[in-house]
């Protein structure tokens, strides 16, 4: 390899490492704290996927709310497993999500679809809204209005 081509190539590989996203998979014990924290930001815990169309949606509408002072967004990914690798990664870094993103990877969907919300059918997309005093749950999609009314409403 030529010596004014080895710089280039170092730098793209070194920047290619840089960029790797990663996507912690959690059981729901492991989830759980992150539904009930204890804090004085608006908490949106949104659940959703790759293959579901109202999930992204609506997934600009999450991001941009997350830029919000006093508002913490959770993307909580329920992608098959064995797509974690394959679609759901490359789809955060493709659309650059800053929002904090997690893989939720527990079989056991009747003991915690319930514990999240009883009234939640399993249905995507979902969203947790909580603070400390005021605790919602949305199953359904939004628009940019409805969901930063709702969110403000927390305030």
């Amino acid at each position: 390899m030529k010596p004014n081509l080895l710089l280039p190539v170092l730098l793209f590989v070194a920047h290619s490492f840089a960029q790797t996203t990663e996507v912690i998979s959690l059981d729901y014990p492991q989830l759980q704290p992150l539904l009930h924290q204890n804090s004085e930001t608006v908490q949106v815990v949104n659940f959703w996927a790759t293959w579901c169309a109202p999930c992204i949606k609506e997934l600009p509408y999450f991001e941009e709310l997350n830029k919000l002072e006093g508002v913490e967004v959770l993307l909580v990914s329920l992608d098959f497993p064995k797509h974690k690798q394959k679609r759901l990664i490359p789809f955060v870094e493709k659309h650059k999500l800053q929002s904090r993103v997690v893989h939720l990877y527990d079989e056991d969907e009747n003991y915690w679809i319930n514990e999240i919300s009883t009234t939640w059918s399993g249905a995507l997309p979902a969203t947790l809204i909580y603070t400390q005093n005021r605790r919602g749950f949305y199953e359904q999609s939004f628009t940019k209005d409805e969901l930063f009314k709702e969110v403000k409403s927390y305030f």
